[in-house]
């Protein structure tokens, strides 16, 4: 079957979790946000006070009410009608007019093209963010295809999502226990076992331990994940592999992937309009 027969069925499943992920996430963002993805997004561009950002696949806004506060005017969408309810839910007194909230499907180049003539989107846009997403989107084409038209010459287009060596892949978490003759104490060594990379059908799967419906998650090799940029005349020009530390780590849990700190959770990538 095509990654596309399983995109319903991902709306769908978005729609089912959208009260459960936004509780779970909370409105200032889990582990992963502030470990991990915030950091990062801080230093993949500058938000300057009066910047236009487009946040894709906003989930519960979380990404969306950051990049306000840091001084950004911002369009928030998402797929799921659902998600974008608990976006508006979180919004406040605080954000004003900054964030605008629209559904947005980013498999459908109709919509993408409607953005384009909406005065919202006049001039383009300085930020175009999609944080942790790209991994639950069964085509990216129409998105890419759109990019060079909606970024301002000097824009930047990042992206967030989970490994696809080290997570979508299918790979599991392996825990060893050896015994140091010289210390004589037991070390735990974790890692995980890759079987599968380079044609992983879509799968389903669980972000949060007991939301009501699977995920489904789209897997692609880098080489795959990148070209579909790369095709429409974006370049890559910063690239980074954020991983937990030791401070992140939950000894009491043995199968966190907070604890596992040599390989990378994520994987984040910026790209800019050929000049």
């Amino acid at each position: 079957m095509s990654a596309l027969s399983f995109h319903q069925e991902s709306i769908d499943s978005w729609d089912a979790n959208a009260e459960f992920w936004d509780n779970g996430i909370g409105g200032q963002g889990n582990k992963y946000w502030k470990a991990l993805q915030l950091p990062t997004l801080k230093r993949m561009f500058q938000v300057k006070p009066g910047s236009k950002a487009l946040d894709l696949a906003t989930g519960n806004g979380l990404a969306a009410r950051w990049l306000a506060s840091e001084g950004a005017s911002v369009l928030a969408t998402d797929g799921s009608e659902k998600m974008l309810e608990r976006a508006k839910l979180r919004h406040s007194a605080v954000y004003g007019d900054s964030i605008s909230y629209r559904h947005l499907d980013v498999t459908d180049i109709a919509m993408f093209e409607a953005l384009e003539r909406d005065p919202v989107a006049a001039g383009g846009f300085d930020i175009i963010l999609i944080n942790m997403a790209i991994m639950d989107i069964a085509t990216l084409e129409p998105m890419a295809k759109s990019l060079p038209r909606l970024l301002k010459k000097d824009g930047v287009f990042v992206a967030t999502l989970l490994h696809p060596v080290f997570w979508t892949s299918g790979a599991t978490r392996n825990i060893e226990i050896i015994d140091d003759a010289q210390t004589r104490q037991s070390v735990v060594i974790r890692g995980k076992m890759i079987r599968k990379y380079l044609d992983v059908p879509p799968t389903r799967g669980v972000s949060l331990y007991g939301q009501p419906a699977p995920q489904v998650y789209f897997h692609r090799p880098m080489h795959e994940l990148l070209s579909v940029f790369f095709r429409e005349g974006l370049l890559m020009d910063a690239m980074e592999e954020p991983a937990f530390t030791e401070a992140d780590s939950i000894p009491e849990r043995v199968e966190s992937h907070s604890n596992i700190t040599q390989l990378p959770a994520l994987l984040a990538f910026r790209l800019r309009k050929a000049a």
